[in-house]
């Protein structure tokens, strides 16, 4: 994978500098176009058609300031050899010719150095956006008890490094605890407002006694920001400290995917419930999901960014029936499989901000091996289906004995 990965690089950056060689010649053979056409034509298109020599300046401004003045000295260059070839130098029509070129060579250079300008002021806010994403962003912890985690993020732009989604993990005494959420709203507000609802998170999640606790908190937090009409679509969870069990308080996010045994479906809340920011419009307090978190399971936590993507046909990503979660023994290398699936369904760049976090739960094994049995129950309560499972080392869940229906 990682020698494919490196030579698609190197070709596609070849390719890139081929396709960089015609703009950037391009002015140069407009210039040479038109000095060689007002040799051929003399006079008539020498009077007045070498103002066309200015395009090669204007052409150049995007590539640098070096760039445009050898363009710009180049046409200048060219509107007096042709003029002072074909004689005409004093003529009405010359003088005009060369004033414009001139004039628009230097205002090209005046441009050229004030795009660089804006550049730099660019490339500096995009260093702050980095710093601003690794202080609310932080990495998350590749591993904690029998859990493994990891995170993605996808920026819509390719100068914006973070926007208004956002995520964070704490392991407490209680178990794990993480948020994922996306603000409404673009911009250094919606980074403003998820930076509040993290700081809320980071400093309520060790201590709090359970989720409702963390969200009131965040609410007392945004009620002194946001106006009635803001809010954060979020989802807290809660996973006790023997991985057993996952507490799921969905607040209007898009529900998380939970993956067990080759089989995907979405952990809808036992009733709506409103966005963060809008708790004084609800009629009751939030209620949470608990739901068993076996060996193997996997549950995804994602923002709309990837449901909502949509191909050119207007088609959206079906996360549903997607099956690339289901290599779950690297929670990375499946986060990165799902997101090149989703650049591939939308064929360019998503036009929102995408965060995943994928948390899988890994068996506990010894060094001397563990036997495990599991059994399904039908609706009426008898066995439907019968497995035994045996783990050996670190290739936990991995082998399978026996797994078929009983006799009758």
């Amino acid at each position: 994978m990682g020698v494919r990965r490196r030579g698609d690089t190197e070709v596609h950056g070849v390719s890139l500098l081929k396709a960089d060689v015609v703009p950037r010649a391009l002015p140069f053979l407009i210039m040479g176009a038109v000095a060689a056409a007002a040799v051929v034509i003399h006079r008539d298109l020498a009077w007045g058609g070498l103002s066309l020599l200015s395009l090669g300046p204007v052409a150049t401004v995007i590539r640098g300031v070096v760039y445009t003045i050898v363009s710009g000295g180049l046409g200048i260059g060219l509107c007096e050899g042709v003029a002072d070839y074909e004689r005409v130098i004093a003529a009405p029509g010359e003088i005009m010719s060369c004033a414009v070129v001139t004039g628009v060579a230097v205002a090209a250079v005046i441009a050229s150095v004030r795009l660089r300008g804006h550049r730099q002021e660019l490339a500096q806010m995009t260093a702050i956006a980095e710093v601003t994403q690794q202080v609310l962003l932080r990495p998350v912890p590749a591993r904690v008890g029998l859990l493994r985690l990891a995170v993605s993020y996808m920026s819509a732009t390719s100068f914006a490094r973070i926007g208004g989604d956002l995520y964070d993990v704490a392991p407490t005494s209680h178990g794990l605890r993480l948020i994922i959420g996306d603000v409404q709203g673009k911009g250094l507000p919606a980074v403003q407002t998820a930076a509040t609802v993290l700081g809320s998170f980071r400093e309520t999640a060790y201590d709090a006694p359970n989720l409702a606790v963390i969200a009131d908190r965040i609410e007392i937090s945004l009620a002194r920001q946001l106006s009635s009409q803001q809010f954060v679509t979020a989802v807290l969870a809660h996973v006790t400290a023997d991985g057993s069990k996952i507490e799921l308080l969905n607040c209007g996010h898009p529900p998380p995917l939970l993956v067990c045994d080759g089989e995907s479906r979405l952990v809808e809340p036992g009733r709506t419930h409103l966005p963060l920011g809008l708790a004084q419009l609800a009629e009751s307090p939030s209620e949470p999901v608990t739901i068993a978190l076996d060996d193997e399971d996997s549950i995804l936590f994602y923002t709309d960014g990837i449901t909502e993507a949509r191909n050119r046909a207007g088609e959206f990503f079906t996360l549903t029936n997607n099956r690339i979660l289901s290599d779950r023994h690297d929670p990375e290398r499946a986060l990165a499989h799902l997101s090149s699936a989703v650049v591939r369904h939308v064929g360019h760049a998503l036009e929102d901000d995408a965060a995943m976090l994928l948390l899988h739960r890994h068996p506990a094994t010894t060094s001397r091996g563990q036997l495990a049995v599991r059994s399904s129950a039908d609706s009426a309560g008898t066995t439907a289906r019968l497995e035994v499972r045996v783990t050996l080392g670190d290739r936990a869940g991995r082998q399978t004995l026996c797994a078929r229906d009983p006799p009758t």
